[in-house]
């Protein structure tokens, strides 16, 4: 399973944000302690305030605590199960968003948490891309009165990067990239004209077990190069011994 992780930069500014400006709550709950840092890690990159809870009962009390404005909860849990959880979260007269995770990858599973209420669901294995982009959708739909809505279009001179709709375009040009050669160009563009090293890219877009092996950086960064700078002024530039660098063409 795939788990791109988070980069160690600087914060980014929320990209959704309540009203009153604070940053948005979300409650991820999944009994496998490895997914939930790397959704916690993933969703703090957005901006956003996490907490965690390993098993059906302390989700409950985590939501009554914590009061979040979406919950990533997984279906099967070591003592009630997700189904229950917010049967329990609904009971207390919330109506937050709740996105399931399950491993299941039945049609009657599916429909099982719709029905108790569920707004979405992915089925394992998943990207941390999908389940972010998810949430943001479901937030944005939601009660939740929102302020910041932060264009979600990354721009750098003539590229830009759709994060919603996943559509990249250079000088209106559409560009086809798989999930991982856009992963690498989104964290390319949130970092423009800063030196981003191997270790950091392998990081960020890449599963914390990968194995480190710095050479697929360099595969991707050459396919990367072919779809975005393929009979253009080059953007995407090699720092010699440092790692690489996205720019605008002046």
């Amino acid at each position: 399973m795939s788990h791109p992780t988070t980069a160690s930069g600087a914060a980014q500014r929320p990209q959704i944000a309540k009203a009153d400006g604070s940053a948005v709550r979300v409650l991820v709950v999944d009994d496998e302690n490895s997914l939930t840092d790397l959704l916690k890690m993933a969703l703090r990159y957005e901006g956003w305030e996490v907490r965690t809870a390993s098993d059906g009962l302390g989700a409950v009390r985590a939501a009554r605590e914590f009061r979040p404005d979406a919950i990533v909860l997984d279906i099967m849990l070591p003592d009630i199960d997700g189904l229950e959880v917010l049967q329990r979260v609904r009971a207390d007269g919330t109506e937050t968003p709740v996105l399931f995770l399950t491993a299941k990858d039945s049609l009657d599973d599916r429909i099982a948490g719709l029905t108790a209420g569920g707004d979405d669901y992915v089925t394992k294995p998943f990207s941390l891309e999908e389940v972010v982009a998810r949430l943001r959708g479901l937030i944005r739909r939601s009660t939740l009165t929102l302020a910041q809505a932060k264009d979600p279009v990354l721009r750098v001179g003539d590229l830009s990067l759709d994060e919603d709709s996943y559509e990249v375009e250079r000088d209106g040009t559409p560009i086809e990239l798989t999930a991982t050669e856009f992963e690498l160009l989104r964290f390319l563009m949130r970092n423009p004209r800063r030196v981003l090293s191997k270790a950091q890219i392998l990081d960020r877009v890449w599963s914390y077990d990968f194995g480190g092996r710095e050479t697929v950086v360099e595969l991707y960064i050459s396919y990367l190069r072919k779809k975005i700078d393929a009979g253009r002024d080059p953007m995407i530039h090699t720092v010699r011994g440092a790692g690489y660098m996205l720019k605008a063409t002046t």
